[in-house]
């Protein structure tokens, strides 16, 4: 066959009839990708290759269904945070998050995601979403952006699944505030 096969192609490949070479190219096209995302949200990267190679192993496994009408690298993104936020759980697993996250928001450099959100030019949203703490930017990006639950996004910012409503009402309130 001839040119690159699209996602579907591949994904349809690997269900039916566990094309190892279609495994491999959708492999390459994106665990870089995957990654480097999952990267942003943890800092272990013993942590992150895990969670890529389970995604993936999801996929080969079909343990994971794709449906055709869902663009594939979101659906990967949605296994690999929902893995990081399993993986985040276990008993040392935390405490490693703790330390990471603290690490994280005491850093000068902004991540690629936080440059995108201030990039954005619709409007005032860029300076508005500029203009929000640290705090209540992460649990936009955790609940709206990477689309976790309250729950999901506690864990993933070591903090009470109480704190992540709070701030994202506090969030929102300031959003409105400041765009209307």
């Amino acid at each position: 066959m001839s040119g690159t096969r699209s996602d579907g192609e591949l994904l349809r490949a690997i269900a039916a009839d566990a094309d190892r070479r279609a495994f491999e190219e959708l492999y390459r096209r994106y665990a870089p990708w995957l990654t480097a995302r999952l990267r942003g949200r943890c800092a272990d990267p013993a942590v992150v290759d895990d969670v890529v190679q389970e995604t993936f192993l999801a996929v080969w496994r079909g343990t994971a269904r794709y449906h055709e009408d869902t663009d594939a690298a979101g659906w990967l993104w949605r296994i690999g945070s929902r893995r990081l936020v399993d993986a985040l759980r276990g008993d040392g697993a935390r405490g490693r998050l703790r330390q990471a996250l603290a690490r994280l928001r005491h850093r000068d450099e902004a991540s690629a995601e936080e440059r995108v959100l201030a990039g954005v030019e619709h409007g005032d949203l860029a300076g508005a979403l500029v203009r929000l703490s640290p705090e209540l930017r992460a649990v936009l990006q955790a609940t709206v952006i990477d689309g976790l639950t309250t729950r999901e996004a506690a864990v993933l910012l070591g903090i009470p699944p109480g704190t992540v409503k709070t701030r994202a009402m506090r969030a929102r309130k300031q959003l409105r505030e400041e765009l209307a």
